[in-house]
């Protein structure tokens, strides 16, 4: 089985956030993540945030799953960024996703069937996270955010994916950071 595109999905998912990111005046990449998610119906989405970070995209994706009936789980490094992550979500959007609590490199490799992973490039190596990420076998797309130009000169797939063990989606969204 593969991704399969829905426009309507991803349709929805773009101007519901945009509504929603429109109380924040947060309006980013979220929309486009939020609509790939969501027109790829993914089932399990995974994201990285950190503390002070823009909730932006995770606003957008706990709305995905309403459409997509999936799950929504977020990786904390500690517990004050939990409190905090939880409350900025609650306020925001009346509810909170999965939070757990960890480096992400060991808490991926918990996870399995991921088919939508958002990565904060700006605390966490992409890399190194892709090397244990569990992806379904429906394929994934995988998300890097805030992205310098001289992390992605040194990236290569190549060093990071076994063609043998591992299925990879179809994009890979960069946000060059300013």
């Amino acid at each position: 089985m593969k991704l399969v595109w829905s426009p309507e999905k991803a349709s929805k998912a773009y101007l519901d956030t945009v509504k929603l990111c429109g109380l924040l005046q947060e309006s980013t990449e979220a929309e486009l993540i939020s609509a790939m998610a969501a027109g790829w119906n993914a089932q399990m989405i995974v994201e990285t945030w950190s503390r002070g970070g823009a909730t932006s995209t995770s606003i957008g994706l706990s709305n995905v799953i309403h459409q997509t009936g999936g799950r929504h789980i977020c990786i904390v490094p500690n517990e004050e960024t939990k409190t905090e992550y939880k409350s900025i979500m609650e306020k925001i959007t009346g509810m909170s996703p999965e939070i757990v609590i960890g480096e992400p490199e060991e808490t991926m490799e918990s996870l399995t069937g991921i088919d939508f992973l958002v990565v904060d490039c700006e605390r966490n190596d992409f890399s190194t996270i892709l090397k244990v990420v569990k992806l379904g076998n429906r394929g994934a797309v995988l998300v890097c955010k805030n992205v310098s130009s001289r992390a992605v000169s040194d990236f290569r797939w190549r060093s990071v994916l076994d063609e043998k063990s591992k299925s990879f989606g179809r994009f890979f969204y960069q946000s060059e950071k300013d």
